[in-house]
């Protein structure tokens, strides 16, 4: 099948709500298909999952493991006679095998969609279209685009336009010289150059949209970023000033409706110095800043993605506690050397109100996203106490 393939005809939304005991299917098999098939098998479905990796963490826990590549025609037709819907896990699913799946079956969220959020310079666009401001920028394309780069862009970071996650295919350049070089680093491939500009903190909010066009919302979240991962979130009130919590929530809207969205989307925020708000980017699925729900709130972002899959009622969640959430990433395996050493989890765990999720990943790296710790507690102070204490015995810089 043609990477570039579009199919002219959709599945529709089901009619009625496909009720426990339907099978959901989910492409790609990570942490956040793993979490989208517990919190499906939780409510009573059976779940299908389509990932390359035998030992995908996903893949390991669901009824069905169909291990092969995404565009394999043979693999989609399995998942699709499998799966009463289908959704996927991360952005970087090609567009071109949902939009294979969609002929057979209803897939949320949609290839026009996820197509969008796979092209920054496209998903600016679209933020632009909806009303939303981002931070100035120029596309990046060819020798002329890159001479005719206005000064007032620089100093910027310059993002490749595809494929970049986690701080990766990125690169801060002060000037044109370093804009130059930076660009033959990513292989002049197609980028954007984004200009820096003076946060205060960074924020983001978890949507839910169904087909309905109902729209429900977790509250919004402030992070804390380490060389480009999300390393902390907060949830709690005045964890973001209330006036720009709202306004991050009508923007996340009006993008979620822009798209005709179906799904759980994640648009991210950058909250200036000036008082400004901007958006950063978004993700077509749940987001590591939203894990936290499992335990704060009494619908978390991974049973909306079901919800919205299956077509049941959306409705608002209610967060129950402060919450505060640290990522879990393979540097902490190597605090003592070269080789791998587990954390002392039940260090961790003798605190009150912590958490653990780990993904099931066969082997720890630097980088590379293990689990993730939720604190939650009666207050903001107890559960910021915690957390930091927590951070300590883990060797997680405090914050």
């Amino acid at each position: 099948m043609s990477a570039g393939l579009t199919s002219s005809a959709v599945v529709a939304p089901p009619p009625k709500p496909l009720l426990p005991g339907a099978t959901l299917g989910v492409m790609g098999g990570g942490q956040l298909g793993r979490m989208f098939v517990h919190a499906a098998q939780r409510m009573g479905y059976f779940t299908a999952v389509l990932d390359p990796d035998a030992t995908s963490p996903a893949g390991r826990v669901s009824h069905v493991h169909v291990a092969t590549d995404y565009l394999d025609e043979k693999g989609l037709a399995r998942l699709a006679a499998e799966s009463a819907a289908i959704t996927t896990e991360f952005e970087n699913v090609p567009a071109a095998a949902m939009d294979r799946l969609a002929r057979e079956r209803f897939v949320a969220p949609g290839a026009a969609a996820l197509a969008i959020a796979q092209d920054r310079a496209r998903e600016k666009a679209h933020f632009t279209r909806c009303g939303v401001p981002c931070a100035p920028y120029a596309v990046i394309e060819t020798e002329a685009q890159l001479a005719a780069v206005p000064d007032a862009l620089l100093p910027g970071i310059l993002k490749t336009a595809r494929l970049g996650y986690d701080g990766k295919g990125q690169a801060r350049v002060a000037d044109r010289a370093a804009l130059a070089v930076a660009w033959a680093g990513l292989g002049r491939a197609p980028c954007v150059l984004e200009q820096m500009l003076p946060l205060a903190f960074e924020c983001s909010v978890v949507v839910a949209r169904g087909a309905d066009g109902a729209m429900v919302h977790l509250p919004v979240q402030r992070n804390l970023h380490r060389e480009g991962i999300l390393a902390v979130t907060e949830v709690f009130e005045d964890a973001v000033p209330a006036s720009t919590a709202a306004q991050a929530i009508e923007a996340t809207r009006a993008i979620a409706e822009g798209l005709g969205y179906v799904g759980v989307l994640c648009v991210e925020f950058f909250g200036l110095k000036d008082g400004r708000l901007v958006v950063n980017e978004m993700a077509p699925r749940p987001h590591n800043s939203g894990h936290w729900s499992i335990e704060g709130a009494d619908v978390s972002q991974f049973e909306l993605q079901v919800r919205t899959l299956a077509g049941l009622p959306l409705v608002a969640p209610r967060q129950h506690s402060p919450a505060i959430m640290l990522n879990l990433l393979g540097d902490l395996w190597f605090r003592a050397g070269s080789e791998a050493v587990t954390p002392d989890w039940a260090s961790v765990l003798a605190l009150p109100g912590t958490h653990l999720h780990l993904y099931g990943k066969a082997s720890a790296r630097p980088g590379r996203k293990m689990g993730h710790l939720t604190v939650t507690g009666a207050s903001v102070a107890q559960v910021r106490a915690t957390a930091l204490r927590a951070a300590d015995r883990l060797g997680i810089a405090p914050f």
